[in-house]
């Protein structure tokens, strides 16, 4: 019996690890999405000093976590996300209104990041 018990122990370890990582990803994403949400509503009046200061404190935020997020996140997504906050730094930067689709498009890539952690049937198979 007692052949059993590291077994059932490891594996709700790694459940318990799995369900707290998914936790973790989705609140730091929700943060970073509310900040680019903040940011095209700073475009859309164009007050691009403070669209430019939303982003560049999102993404000093998403920089603290890069060390975490290429520990668990696959690296073409955080790569992806990355390349994408600095391309709206840069539109913001030069007050270009194409930054907005940049914007939503970053949104979706944190988001993807987001999915392909969460804990589900799909992601399990």
């Amino acid at each position: 019996m007692k052949s059993w018990l590291i077994p059932i122990f490891l594996l709700t370890a790694i459940l318990a690890v799995s369900v707290l990582n998914c936790r973790a990803m989705e609140r730091d994403v929700t943060r970073w999405q509310s900040q680019l949400e903040q940011a095209e509503e700073a475009v859309s009046t164009e007050n691009w000093k403070q669209a430019e200061d939303l982003v560049s404190q999102s993404y000093e935020d998403w920089s603290e976590r890069q060390t975490y997020l290429h520990i668990t996140a696959e690296h073409e997504v955080v790569d992806g996300a990355d390349a994408l906050y600095r391309r709206c730094a840069a539109l913001i930067a030069v007050q270009d209104l194409e930054c907005m689709a940049d914007l939503a498009g970053l949104r979706h890539q944190l988001w993807l990041l987001s999915e392909t952690e969460r804990f589900s049937i799909k992601n399990v198979l």
